[in-house]
């Protein structure tokens, strides 16, 4: 097989992916053995490994312990919506989007207070070390993990009343506009940047994810008056989910 500019285990690594792609691998099917690999394509045995190597990067094959290499099952991916629509009843948008889309979904959160690292503090505009309080949350559909989040709230802001606590109290469970607007804070703004990036160990762990695997990072900032009152980070699989967003036109 004439190779061309390319390096040699991504010329073997795009046509071993090509034939993931179109089914003549199909997915639970043993990947060609790093023997076969060097004989077919007249590769050394590095290349092989390489080649290996780049498609267990991209997830698009597992290595089983004793057995060999296989090709992954490829999931549909599904969506998550995000919309700039605030429910009458106050719901986070996560609540309320399951609901209209009749998912099963469910969560787990758990908060507690820390000091402020630098990014967080240069993200919500406080002093490093100020308290905040983190809520880390689990969303899942039908009980498969579908999305991790946490979220920061300065201390000076929510500090000593009752929605200090996110997901307790007489609002627990609500959106943030709802309730800082409990406390007389007016959300009047917010912010979305998203990313990529490779998974982190505890992610994907918590994910159901393999080592590097990519997940895609929501940033999120809310603020009142132009001054950030919760920031946040979702983090979601990029390989099982795709984010939708549905803006209001103004």
């Amino acid at each position: 097989m004439t190779f061309g500019e390319q390096p040699a285990y991504l010329r073997v690594a795009s046509d071993l992916r090509q034939q993931i792609v179109n089914g003549s691998l199909p997915p639970h099917t043993r990947l060609p053995s790093q023997a076969r690999i060097r004989e077919e394509y007249g590769v050394s045995d590095t290349v092989a490994l390489e080649a290996r190597k780049v498609l267990m990067a991209e997830g698009l094959v597992e290595g089983r312990s004793g057995s060999g290499t296989y090709v992954r099952e490829r999931p549909v991916p599904r969506r998550i919506a995000r919309s700039g629509y605030r429910p009458p009843s106050g719901a986070n948008p996560f609540r309320q989007e399951q609901a209209e889309d009749g998912a099963r979904g469910t969560w787990e959160s758990s908060s507690e207070q820390e000091g402020a690292s630098p990014e967080i503090a240069a993200r919500l505009g406080i002093p490093v070390g100020d308290r905040v309080m983190r809520t880390r949350y689990v969303y899942r559909d039908a009980g498969e993990p579908m999305m991790l989040s946490t979220s920061w709230e300065p201390i000076e802001v929510t500090g000593r009343t009752p929605v200090m606590l996110p997901e307790e109290g007489p609002l627990g469970g609500c959106g943030v506009v709802e309730r800082m607007a409990a406390i007389d804070v007016v959300v009047d703004n917010v912010a979305e940047e998203v990313g990529a990036r490779p998974g982190l160990a505890e992610e994907l762990l918590a994910l159901g994810g393999v080592p590097g695997h990519v997940v895609m990072v929501v940033e999120r900032t809310y603020y009142a008056s132009g001054r950030p009152v919760e920031t946040a980070d979702v983090v979601v699989p990029a390989d099982r989910f795709r984010i939708a967003y549905h803006l209001p036109v103004k």
